[in-house]
Formats: C-alpha cells, structure tokens, sequence
C-alpha cells in the first residue's frame, strides 16, 4: 500500500504540461516491470525451493491485485498529468480540431485596425478630439455613417444556438465556435468583417426560442452593421424572427439555414436535370426534413419551376398531410396523396432532396425512383445515403454536404457572394430576385470553360478531382460536377455582380453601380490578394 501511495505522488505531483507525457509513461511502465519481476521471482521461489503451492498461490494472486492497482493509478495519472483534449482516446480529427480552436490563442478571430495608430497625432484623429468631427457629420447625415465608418462591409452574425449544425439545441456559448467559424468565411471569401454574436435570455421556458425577444435584440444592432446573417435558430420560430426583422429593419437580413441551402442545391438542380433531360415542372420531388432548411428549399424550387402538386415532403413521423401538419409551413406543403412513408413517397421519383439525418434512405429506396434520378443527400457528418450507395443504385446525379464527395452542397458557395453584392450597392434587402440570381449565377459557372489560372488554383486545392478529369473540357458539366467549388475564385465575383444586378432592378440598391463587368474584374483581384 506504500508502494500505491508513492505512486500516486509520482503521477498527481506532476505539472499538467505535455512535456511530462513520456517520463511518466517510463516511471509507470518502469515500476510495474519492477513489481511484476519481484514477484515472478517470489513465485518461483515459493513453488521450486520452498516448495509450498499455497504460498505460491498466495503471491500470485496478491500478485494480479498489485498490478490491478498500479493500472489503476496509472490510468487517474494519465488522466489527471494531461491537457484536457487528452484525456480522452479521441478521433485524430476531433483532437486536431481542438488544437486548431484553442492555439496558438484561443478561438479564430482577431481585431485589426484599418487605420494606423502610433503617434499621438494618429490617437488624437482615432478618438478624442477628432472623432467628434465625424460623430457631428453623421448626425446631420445619417446615411454618412456609410462613409465614416465600417458599417458598410460589416455583418452580424446572430444566433440563439438552437440548431447548431447537427448538434441541435446546445446553447448560444457552445455554439460560439461556429458563428466564429462562419465570420472567418465571411473575411476569407468575401472580405466581410464579420462579428459572431451568441445571444441569451431569448429564451422560453422549455428552453425553445422566444421569437420576440430575438427579434427585438436584433433589431437593435441595425446602427452598427450593413447587414444580418441569421444563423442555427431553430424552426418554427425562424420564419417569424426573418419575417419580422425584414419588414422593420433597412438593411439585408438573411437566415442562411433556410436560403443558403436552397439557393446552393436550385443551382444544382438547375444543371441536374439539364444533364438528365428533364424539367423542372415535370419532376417528381420528394424532400425529407421540414424544418428550417427543407421547407425553404422546398418553397425556393415552387417558386423557381418545379410544380406544389408534384412535391411531397416528410418528416421524422412520415409523410406531411394535412390532417398532421403542426404548423402553417408544413401545412402550406401537405399531401393529399396515399403514400404514409419515406419508402412510399420515394416511389417513381426524379429527385430526392433530404435535409435531415443519416442512413435514412436504403439503396432499395433510390432503385424505386425513376431513371436518372437525382439524390441530394444533404444530412452531415452522414449523409441520408452514401453517394457510392446511391449511384449503385440507379442515381444519375449524387450530392452531399460534405468536402469529399462530388457535388457538395456548401452554403460557402452563397451567403459570401450574397452579401457581397448587397452590401456593395447598399440594398436594403436580400429579395426572391437576388436569391435567384445566385442560383442561376453558380449553375453558369459549371457550365463555363476553366481557364488556365484558375484551373492550377483548383488543382492545387482538388488534386484528386483534376486528375480524374473533373474540371477538364469546354463545357466540364457532368454528373460529378453540376456545382462550382468552394475554392474558385471565380464564385464569389459572379455571383456577388449577379446579386448586385438583381438588386438594382428590382429597386432594393440604393447606391446602383456604373459597370458591372469591371465590378466583377476588380471584386476578382481585390479577393485574390
């Protein structure tokens, strides 16, 4: 027992630094080596020169409770000598996330200032006295705040932390590392400064969201930023937060969960059933997943072509009728059809379009679907069938979510673009026309020619892609690609100018701009800096 408690003052006496990894791994393995020769030899003592079996089986067993407790000891010492990312036998990739959070600092933003300060002239222009001087001029003029400040290519980023990803309702703090993650895209693609902010107290008491106290904390911000990004608010309450905070505030407000997905996937529906000879009116569509992202999606390809009567869409219970509606956007989109299940509904379908958990479609599913079928398997990490299961099966055009499969239907691939182009002309919203014109704008870009700077950047990024041929020809559209990537530099400039284009005829722009080919060449160079 002295042994045990001189080990446990080895292991818990140690700084918790990684540094201290290999020598307490030597001591404890060192140790135990130790105990364990001793009473080997005891062992064989007691059986061969002593020659008493009971004293022999005596040191054994007493033997295995000594090497039991030193495991024990060993393990708590592990345990209690590492950082908190090791103390688990964790994934490579979850301890590599982790790491890439917390150091060298923590989180993955900073603040830079776009002015200098290092002389006292230079502190007396950036605050007191000479802010004043600005302050005066956008009293007299509020639309100065546009000239004098940052508010023009800023963003909120804001949520509640109800949906986060696929982790559901965790809270506004754990979702944090996700808007932090979703302004980093801002800055990196679309050169938005955008700031994350997690909200509380917009809550119910069931711990759902409170639509009007979220809407009004909202609300609020308008004098700081160009534009809201809505982000993880769980359905139903999203639809009103949006509603509301379009019709009261004069800046973009855009809840990405809802439009980004739709406008992402249309663009790949569009060049789907160009390569499948189908149209949009006549297909058969079949979406699983009503909340946030499935019904917006759904209303975003009615409005774009595809026909309501042609559209069935289910949920965790089955198929949406109106008899079990829970809510007025489901009841918008119920069934009168037959069909009670996923299984039933998929029958003679041309598109499956799911936006809700995985492994929840089976090969035997697609095979029901009709020739030149389109699956959009949009649930992440796992997708509702895997894409290789899919095509299989029958499946013409497959896509996902996700980085390592063709056709991922990334929002990175619109709200950067999006944004860019409403900011840059001052819109007051982000409109059906706008939204529009981004679909159209990614699906023309499948379509045109890579050129050569462009194809060695999407090389360098996609190696296993280029070499299997997927950005090669004059038109490269094909079943693996109906969708740009996220790196082309070419996304971002076409579908901000298209955006922009939108915007000014359907009035929202309210600084309209002169040429739009030079927008889109100079949006090109400043972000390939």
């Amino acid at each position: 027992m002295r042994q045990s408690n001189w080990m446990a003052v080895v292991f818990f006496n140690n700084e918790r630094h990684e540094r201290h990894e290999k020598k307490i791994m030597i001591v404890a393995l060192t140790v135990c080596m130790s105990v364990l020769a001793m009473n080997f030899f005891r062992a064989i003592l007691c059986l061969f020169v002593v020659k008493k079996p009971l004293l022999f089986l005596e040191v054994s067993v007493k033997s295995c409770i000594l090497v039991r407790q030193y495991y024990i000891i060993f393990f708590y010492g592990f345990y209690f000598s590492h950082t908190q990312e090791q103390r688990y036998f964790m994934d490579p990739r979850d301890l590599a996330s982790l790491k890439y959070h917390r150091y060298p600092v923590p989180g993955k933003l900073h603040v830079v200032s776009s002015k200098p300060c290092e002389t006292q002239q230079d502190l007396s222009l950036a605050y007191t006295p000479g802010v004043a001087k600005p302050c005066l001029e956008i009293q007299e003029n509020p639309e100065a705040v546009y000239e004098y400040t940052g508010k023009g290519n800023s963003v909120a980023v804001v949520s509640d932390g109800t949906a986060v990803l696929g982790l559901g309702n965790i809270g506004p703090a754990a979702g944090l590392p996700v808007m932090e993650g979703k302004s980093v895209l801002f800055k990196r693609f679309a050169d938005i400064d955008a700031i994350p902010l997690c909200l509380q107290n917009v809550f119910t008491a069931d711990g759902k969201t409170d639509a009007d106290k979220l809407i009004e904390l909202t609300a609020a911000l308008e004098p700081t930023f160009g534009g809201i990004n809505l982000e993880d608010i769980a359905a139903p309450a999203c639809f009103k937060v949006e509603t509301v905070l379009k019709k009261r505030m004069g800046i973009p407000v855009f809840h990405d969960d809802q439009h980004g997905t739709a406008i992402i996937s249309l663009a790949a529906l569009l060049n789907a059933v160009k390569l499948t000879g189908k149209k949009l009116s006549d297909i058969q569509m079949v979406v699983n997943g009503a909340g946030a992202a499935g019904i917006s999606c759904t209303n975003f390809y009615i409005s774009a072509g595809v026909r309501r009567e042609n559209v069935i869409i289910c949920d965790r219970k089955g198929v949406i009728t109106k008899e079990n509606a829970s809510n007025p956007e489901k009841m918008a989109l119920a069934t009168d059809r037959p069909c009670r299940t996923l299984a039933e509904a998929m029958r003679g379908a041309d598109l499956f379009l799911g936006c809700s958990s995985g492994n929840c479609v089976t090969e035997e599913m697609v095979r029901s679907m009709n020739p030149g079928a389109i699956v959009f398997a949009m649930a992440n990490p796992v997708p509702e069938i895997m894409p290789e299961l899919a095509v299989q099966a029958g499946a013409m055009v497959v896509g996902t979510g996700r980085t390592d499969f063709p056709n991922q239907i990334n929002n990175v691939l619109g709200f950067p673009g999006i944004f860019r182009g409403a900011l840059d002309v001052r819109a007051r919203d982000i409109n059906e026309e706008m939204k529009l014109a981004a679909s159209l704008a990614l699906a023309e870009i499948a379509n045109m020619e890579i050129p050569a700077d462009i194809l060695a950047i999407l090389t360098a990024a996609y190696p296993a892609d280029a070499a299997a041929g997927m950005f090669a020809g004059k038109n490269p559209l094909k079943p693996t690609y109906v969708i740009p990537k996220p790196f082309d530099p070419r996304v971002v400039p076409h579908v901000a100018r298209k955006v922009a284009e939108a915007a000014m005829q359907s009035g929202t722009a309210q600084c309209p701009l002169d040429d739009l080919d030079q927008y889109e060449a100079e949006l090109t160079l400043r972000l390939l800096r």
